[in-house]
């Protein structure tokens, strides 16, 4: 648990972001790091609004065993945007965003 899913179209530094992640993660909603699991879908085109823009995204989605605060939660996508900027090989005409997330009861991992 954290299953953590970046969907994106702008140049990023995924490992590096992956890594800084995981520890934010640990320490914002009380789990293990080797609980973390990353992984990235690149996105092969987007449209953004009425398209007149070349805009690319980030989306961070994190799923979490039930239990945290809706505040806790909020706490932790706020946290998502602020770092990742950092990992960005680009800055301009990027749209980021970040959801966490309850995972469904029927979750199980081994």
């Amino acid at each position: 648990m954290p299953q953590i899913t970046v969907d994106y179209s702008a140049p990023l530094d995924r490992r590096g972001f992956a890594l800084a992640l995981h520890p934010l993660v640990v320490d914002t909603v009380d789990t293990v790091i080797d609980a973390c699991k990353t992984r990235f879908r690149e996105i092969e085109e987007t449209v953004c609004g009425d398209g007149s823009t070349d805009d690319v995204v980030v989306h961070v989605d994190i799923a979490l065993l039930a239990g945290r605060s809706e505040e806790t939660k909020a706490r932790l996508a706020e946290a998502v945007l602020a770092l990742l900027p950092l990992h960005l090989k680009q800055k301009d005409g990027v749209r980021i965003s970040a959801e966490v997330r309850d995972l469904d009861p029927s979750y199980r991992s081994r």
